[in-house]
């Protein structure tokens, strides 16, 4: 029997039950209804990057996603299609190569991309809900398939209606790219713009934005590297929260805060009249972005620490990812989650909310 350890990024937990690899789509659907159609419990897995399965494992059905393909739509606006199975960093490998931009600065985002809608991936000012159209979706409720449109998939912020409970499976994805002569999209993140050594909105050769983002996600060891302990991880273990602006205010003055809402249009008023209120927010407050890896740094976090006895560690690179050093297990990643979360509750008020899926395990 496949203990997860072998099926996810992170290498912990037990026995995955009953798996069955489908690597076409119709062997995708078809499982997919007998596992529905069985009294026993169930569960779809991609590239194994964002789930921590208990060391107890999951005595079930579990489902690994595998069908391959990414195919380029002829005519119109340039659009790629992608089976669910296939690795989010090649589909990004294919768009870069034949000058289509839209998703360069998602390069080295691990697993796959029926996982993408998901989470609604994102990194260094892109998002997938950026560029999605939608998806072929095999619905748990009716066991049919269908095409869901990305308006119909509530998504935000490493969110989505998939993700708050709708069941089924991602059978592929359709993604609206922009045919930019080989340039990427205007650089949006500061800490890319400044790898690049341009402005921010500024367009630069597509290879060479995926090149620095992959260097970026390297230096923080986000790209799986057998020689990197740093990349033994599930990735960012904790989202960034999203609080009241009054609240944020309560905060330290130098604890980042990154706006949810557009910044409201400058107005220009006749000198004497009265100055209207602002407008109110399409959310009904004013909500604020705060960093998870600040809180989690200035609540006495270090880089690389660990519990006494545990093989489970904060990365030496980057305090948002959790790492096994070895033989760590599910049980000591959870503990160490946890400790993290209370410490930054109890400093600042802020409960943090794990990114990867838990199966089996509490925080």
């Amino acid at each position: 029997m496949t203990d997860f350890r072998d099926l996810t990024t992170l290498r912990v937990g037990g026995p995955a039950g009953h798996l069955v690899e489908a690597a076409s789509r119709e062997d995708l659907v078809a499982t997919a209804r007998d596992f529905w159609a069985s009294p026993d419990d169930w569960m779809i897995l991609g590239g194994g990057s964002n789930v921590v399965v208990a060391d107890d494992g999951f005595d079930g059905n579990v489902l690994r996603v595998a069908n391959r393909g990414v195919d380029r739509a002829t005519g119109g606006v340039p659009r790629i299609r992608v089976e669910a199975g296939e690795s989010w960093d090649a589909v990004v490998a294919f768009a870069v190569s034949h000058g289509l931009s839209g998703i360069e600065a998602l390069s080295g985002i691990p697993g796959t991309a029926g996982a993408g809608p998901i989470q609604n991936i994102g990194a260094y000012g892109q998002q997938l809900s950026d560029t999605l159209l939608a998806i072929d979706f095999l619905d748990f409720e009716s066991g049919e398939v269908g095409t869901l449109q990305a308006a119909e998939l509530g998504l935000g912020y490493r969110s989505s209606a998939l993700k708050r409970g709708r069941l089924g499976v991602v059978l592929s994805i359709e993604l609206g790219l922009h045919d930019a002569d080989g340039m990427s999209e205007p650089v949006a993140y500061a800490q890319l713009a400044s790898a690049l050594g341009v402005e921010l909105g500024a367009r630069v050769p597509l290879a060479a934005a995926r090149d620095a983002v992959l260097a970026l996600r390297a230096s923080k060891g986000m790209v799986w590297d057998p020689a990197d302990p740093d990349s033994v991880s599930a990735g960012s273990f904790f989202t960034n929260p999203i609080v009241s602006e009054g609240f944020a205010r309560r905060l330290p003055p130098d604890a980042p805060r990154f706006p949810t809402e557009p910044e409201p249009a400058a107005r220009v008023l006749p000198l004497g009249s009265e100055i209207p209120a602002p407008p109110a927010p399409a959310s009904g407050q004013y909500l604020v972005k705060l960093s998870a890896a600040w809180l989690i740094e200035h609540a006495g976090i270090t880089r690389g620490f660990s519990l006494p006895g545990s093989a489970a560690a904060i990365s030496s690179k980057h305090t948002l990812a959790i790492i096994n050093r070895g033989e760590a297990s599910a049980a000591e990643v959870a503990q160490l989650a946890g400790y993290v979360q209370t410490r930054v509750e109890s400093e600042f008020g802020v409960r943090l909310q794990p990114e990867p899926v838990l199966v089996g395990l509490e925080l």
